[in-house]
């Protein structure tokens, strides 16, 4: 995540932060989180029992008949019997947890018939996870349910014992249960000073008690979502798959950018600019004064569309960016802005080329955003290198209100930007109040 250059994080000084902590931790004895997340614990022990029993049975029968050909269909039931358990565990951990554990890649045979399909259940590593899970989540959920289950039961049976303590009978002048009896001592909680300290130790159980019920259904999120989710190379390639339409979308987008400037600026002022010569020369024997004003507005023409050429190269790769880096690219880019902008670039070096180029168009694209949209009168961007990160700020004092959602198509406004950014793995913050300025912080990988 992107970090304040500035550093450090801001420390609440005016008391909110602790009262707000207590308040969490007086409110998580009843609150719903923590009874689902108990349940979750409690539901989980027998489930596990079925799981592991049924795997084990299973892989232990499979193996054993492989000399023969029945060990190969048991073998595939199982993993199959397995993927269903993992279906119902995802299933538990959204509504129980609310942890949104994607289901797997589904498995499918290259070609038809079962015994492709049975072929295919046991190449594949997502239906071993699961019934590893099966297996080695027994002992971690019979851990968590007596745990939970002691500490549950015995923090509120001693936050409420005033309620309940008169059910023993009376050894002495009022009842309370026995916890000593050693010869002729015996100890009873049964005085006021002595129910009151079970109470106050209950109540300190009952307190700390969901934090544990929490860390315990934490390590079972990991477990789960390591386990029974798709697999890093799986989740990794669908995000490439997707990057790579993003990259191919914003280049489409470029081009038709690129040939519409083209077809209605230079190409069309260059149109002009023949027409104009053509009468020109047309005229030069009757009219050379004539001919001469019109030579003289055609290199005008010459001006401005050789300008428009040079801006529309600028907005493709500028070549100050190539010879001198970023410093002097966003320099000049800074220069052509509606407000004064202050730049600062603090790099020990370049950065990979393809990374340099997104941050020069980064930062020409939130320029352009302040100079028509933001009524700032000062802007300022930073870029430094943290660890192996390129990170850039671009910051105004206009009316704020900016939103990712800006932008018409792909590679447009905000909502471009961060496409492009997620393309190589970057991200892109907005922070814009209402009338307090806008700063903008998008963060990229040191190489391509």
């Amino acid at each position: 995540m992107a970090e304040d250059r500035k550093g450090g994080v801001g420390i609440m000084g005016n008391g909110k932060g602790s009262a707000g902590g207590v308040g969490a931790v007086l409110r998580a004895p009843v609150e719903g989180r923590t009874w689902r997340e108990f349940g979750y614990l409690l539901v989980g022990l027998p489930l596990s029992t079925l799981y592991f029993s049924l795997a084990i049975t299973g892989v232990s029968l499979g193996a054993g008949l492989l000399v023969t050909f029945l060990g190969v269909p048991v073998l595939a039931g199982v993993l199959a019997m397995c993927r269903g358990f993992g279906h119902l565990e995802r299933a538990r951990v959204r509504a129980l947890l609310g942890a949104d554990i994607a289901d797997p890649a589904p498995i499918r045979a290259e070609k038809g018939g079962a015994l492709a399909a049975m072929g295919a259940l046991l190449k594949s590593g997502s239906a071993w996870r699961h019934v590893l899970y099966s297996v080695v989540h027994f002992p971690w959920a019979l851990f968590g349910f007596c745990l939970a289950l002691t500490f549950w039961a015995t923090g509120w049976s001693l936050l409420l014992y005033p309620l309940w303590f008169w059910v023993f009978p009376a050894y002495t002048d009022q009842p309370g249960l026995q916890l000593v009896q050693n010869g002729e001592y015996t100890f009873y909680l049964d005085s006021p000073l002595a129910i009151t300290l079970t109470c106050l130790a209950g109540m300190l159980l009952t307190l700390a008690t969901p934090w544990l019920i929490r860390a315990l259904t934490t390590v079972d999120r990991v477990v789960v979502g390591g386990l029974l989710g798709p697999s890093r190379l799986a989740t990794r390639v669908t995000e490439l798959e997707s990057d790579r339409g993003v990259v191919v979308d914003t280049a489409a987008a470029d081009l038709r950018r690129i040939e519409r400037d083209l077809h209605d600026g230079a190409q069309a002022r260059l149109v002009a600019l023949a027409m104009d010569l053509g009468l020109a020369k047309e005229k030069l024997t009757e009219d050379p004064q004539a001919a001469a004003r019109m030579v003289d507005e055609a290199h005008g023409e010459v001006k401005i569309a050789l300008q428009e050429l040079r801006d529309l190269a600028r907005g493709i790769h500028p070549a100050v960016l190539t010879d001198r880096g970023l410093d002097a690219a966003l320099s000049s880019v800074a220069s052509r802005c509606a407000v004064p902008v202050r730049v600062a670039v603090d790099l020990p070096a370049r950065p990979a080329a393809a990374i340099e180029g997104i941050a020069y168009f980064t930062v020409s694209e939130l320029l352009q955003n302040i100079s028509k949209h933001a009524v700032a009168r000062s802007a300022s961007v930073d870029v430094w290198k943290s660890g192996d990160r390129l990170l850039i700020q671009v910051a105004d004092d206009g009316r704020g209100g900016a939103g990712s959602g800006a932008g018409t198509g792909p590679g447009t406004g905000l909502a471009g930007l961060t496409e492009r950014l997620d393309a190589v793995d970057g991200v892109l913050v907005v922070d814009s109040p209402t009338g307090g300025g806008t700063t903008v912080t998008a963060e990229l990988p040191w190489r391509a």
